[in-house]
């Protein structure tokens, strides 16, 4: 029983968050320490500093940890807990999946449509406009304080658009750049 609540809860949290993990975080905490009180307020929020700390989505990691520790209290054994982690993990991470299949679903279907490509059409534009405000409101004396900084990132586009460079490289070689510059 304790695994369907677990997955039925944790299904409910990815069906009804959004905003990524750390949206999830009140809708969580809601779930398992007041609606089910499977663990405490202060190892939730211990949960939290864990989930944190560990590569990963936060939402994600959360639901790992949690899983874990509730089949841990019941007192099964470490195989049913790690069963009861993957078990919360899959089911955060199924809704947003499911949601996906059917769009790449319907965008197979309707893909050679005139009308839906007259649609993308209209939407490429504003994308990239969205993509240039974001990059622009990067651009502060912070981030940008001297034109060394501006002959960084312009090697760093031109690397990236005329060579066959990866992009971890070219960002780490600007970081080296930037720090040989900026901290000699």
């Amino acid at each position: 029983m304790i695994f369907f609540e677990l997955f039925y809860t944790f299904f409910f949290i990815g069906m009804f968050t959004i905003g990524g993990g750390y949206a999830m975080i009140s809708l969580i905490q809601h779930q398992v320490v007041a609606v089910h009180g499977w663990i405490s307020a202060e190892a939730f929020t211990d949960i939290i500093a864990v989930s944190q700390m560990t590569p990963g989505p936060i939402g994600i990691n959360s639901a790992t940890y949690i899983g874990y520790s509730v089949i841990e209290a019941m007192g099964y054994s470490p195989a049913a807990c790690i069963a009861g982690s993957a078990l919360a993990t899959g089911a955060v991470v199924l809704p947003s999946f499911l949601i996906t299949y059917w769009i790449c679903r319907l965008y197979l279907r309707i893909k050679n449509n005139t009308a839906f490509a007259a649609v993308l059409n209209v939407f490429k534009p504003l994308v990239i406009g969205l993509l240039g405000a974001a990059a622009l409101s990067l651009i502060t004396p912070a981030t940008f304080p001297s034109y060394i900084s501006w002959i960084i990132f312009a090697a760093a586009f031109a690397l990236s658009m005329w060579t066959r460079l990866g992009p971890i490289l070219i960002i780490i070689a600007a970081g080296v750049a930037g720090f040989l510059i900026y901290y000699p």
